[in-house]
């Protein structure tokens, strides 16, 4: 016999449901950051500065009525460990976007393993060496730090300001220091620079005396360092410095940390050793930033490398979310492109529920961030600044833009 009353209660529970609105559902989004390995001193402040992007998101009403769930990944600069890192976010955690990897050996092993065929948009705030430019990636990798084929023309241009006509160089035998080193040797020799001596050196090793011993050997006094505060040019430079036979010291973004200056003699990189970096923006999004972000700043009163960039990463990411109008990967690149490119009315770093209420409003929005205008090419680079970094009492302060 059919029971009519059960079918009669399926039936108004149903109706029930149907005319009550769906709660809304949070958003995952992961951080895939190389918090171990060789850029360990680097990747705190990256990681921060992305944390307090979706916290302002989460802070003024959320996303898609709902909130920002962060899952955060380890890939150790290193695409062994990036790939099953970015598998589970991709595969197991279910994000809907990655903020990462940092290192770019990471990062194009960890698209390759798991975002591209996931189809998943990932956005680097650090991966510079140009061989990203050239990734296949079906436009689902992105990053806010401009190409090292920027970052090693201004070096080059700042070794010619300064009147090195001659250096001996050094760089770590992977992907960032190999593009990196290439775009700076072809760059400084055209511009009438010698280089004295090219030795690339592996990672991770106790000694580099024999590497040194040949960097020496031309007699040079100046010392180019391609690599990581947290790994080889460290080993390099407090080993150099106790040979003594150099007296200028050179580096790029990856030597700027704290970690890079443990246990060396002031005395010998006070006034001594310089760096490049991606630099912050001057503009509206740069103010807007240091106006809201002040407490993202260091002891010394400055961003420490690449935390704008983060910083414009994750919020990018959020609004091309919104921008998409669903917790869905499909459309989510295309939506990314749009949120960043003019037109559109701008948006600055915080401006979340300014931006919501434009997008719910049909409305294009054009994102100027604290690192700069983040209009994507078509390999989804953007354009920089790129600033010198001196070592001054013992601690690297920001000098300002290479002219």
């Amino acid at each position: 016999m059919i029971n009519v009353n059960k079918f009669v209660g399926l039936a108004a529970a149903a109706a029930i449901l149907a005319a009550t609105p769906a709660l809304a559902a949070d958003v995952k989004v992961g951080i895939l950051g190389d918090i171990t390995g060789p850029i360990e001193a680097l990747a705190g402040p990256i990681v921060k500065a992305a944390q307090q992007a979706f916290s302002d998101v989460n802070a003024q009403g959320g996303i898609l009525d709902g909130k920002l769930v962060v899952v955060t990944g380890d890939s150790a600069c290193d695409p062994s460990v990036a790939g099953p890192a970015a598998d589970k976010l991709v595969n197991t955690d279910q994000v809907v976007g990655i903020v990462g990897a940092f290192c770019t050996g990471a990062t194009i092993g960890a698209a390759t393993a798991a975002g591209i065929p996931g189809g998943v948009v990932m956005i680097s705030p650090s991966a510079t060496a140009p061989a990203l430019t050239t990734l296949d990636d079906k436009d689902l990798v992105f990053r806010t730090a401009p190409s090292d084929a920027f970052q090693g023309v201004k070096l080059a241009d700042l070794l010619i300001q300064k009147g090195i006509k001659s250096v001996a160089l050094t760089y770590v035998n992977n992907d960032y220091g190999k593009g990196l080193a290439d775009v700076f040797k072809a760059t400084y020799t055209k511009e009438g620079g010698t280089i004295s001596a090219d030795v690339s050196h592996e990672d991770g090793k106790a000694d580099y005396r024999a590497e040194l011993g040949q960097l020496a050997a031309g007699g040079d006094k100046n010392l180019v360092i391609i690599a990581y505060a947290s790994g080889s040019a460290h080993t390099i430079l407090q080993q150099a410095v106790e040979a003594g036979d150099f007296t200028t010291y050179i580096g790029v973004d990856g030597v700027i940390g704290d970690d890079l200056l443990k246990g060396i003699d002031p005395a010998a990189v006070n006034g001594h050793l310089f760096a490049t970096r991606a630099g912050a923006y001057t503009g509206d999004g740069a103010a807007a930033f240091d106006k809201n972000e002040a407490a993202l700043k260091n002891d010394k009163g400055q961003y420490d490398t690449y935390v704008p960039q983060a910083y414009d990463a994750a919020f990018l990411l959020a609004l091309a979310i919104e921008k998409n109008g669903k917790a869905d990967r499909a459309g989510l690149s295309q939506a990314l492109r749009d949120v960043a490119t003019a037109p559109g009315e701008k948006i600055l770093p915080g401006e979340w529920k300014k931006a919501v209420e434009l997008i719910k409003a049909g409305k294009d929005i054009d994102y100027e961030g604290a690192s700069g205008p983040a209009e994507f090419d078509k390999a989804g680079d953007v354009d920089g600044i790129i600033v010198e970094v001196d070592v001054q009492d013992g601690k690297f302060v920001e000098v300002g833009p290479v002219k």
